[in-house]
């Protein structure tokens, strides 16, 4: 596989290995530096990448992993998952207001969800990924993973009302 081939193989999911590493990483540059080393270790297996189902599959997992090494290695105590990429749509500023309060309900929510549950989140409802895609990255059982994505929402959904009927009768 030479170089041209190599990056028309991995650009249609690259920006998704920086995102998934900006999500378990939180700083851009601990997210690009994690992103390099995956794309690195990519190339150094580049001529053993045809033997993959779905190479971004392999990479999602390989950039999962990477990231949580990271995390229990140096600072996992003092890191966080967060999402930064919402874009509300041209709205009125009392909505704007209110939709980005809620976002930061939602974002503080998901932030108390068990990791696994946190990382089902994101690459279902913002990364968009099929169930069994989640499946082999995660190494779960396609059930499970729709079971922990339905008690992930659920346990959201029913802090998002209570929180925002609190003081109504």
């Amino acid at each position: 596989m030479n170089q041209n081939e190599f990056i028309t193989l991995i650009a249609p999911f690259k920006d998704k290995v920086f995102r998934l590493a900006k999500r378990l990483l939180v700083s851009n540059e601990e997210a690009q530096d994690a992103t390099q080393d995956i794309l690195v270790k990519l190339w150094d297996k580049k001529n053993g990448l045809g033997n993959y189902a779905s190479v971004e599959a392999f990479a999602m997992t390989m950039t999962k992993n990477y990231c949580l090494d990271q995390l229990k290695s140096k600072r996992a105590s003092n890191m966080k998952i967060v999402h930064n990429n919402f874009m509300a749509k041209e709205a009125s500023l009392d909505k704007k207001v209110e939709d980005e309060d809620s976002w930061h309900w939602v974002e503080k929510l998901i932030n108390e969800l068990p990791e696994q549950q946190k990382l089902i989140i994101q690459m279902r409802d913002i990364e968009q990924y099929e169930f069994e895609e989640i499946a082999k990255i995660l190494d779960m059982n396609e059930t499970a993973v729709r079971v922990n994505l339905s008690r992930a929402r659920k346990t959201i959904r029913e802090k998002m009302t209570k929180t925002h009927q609190y003081g109504i009768s």
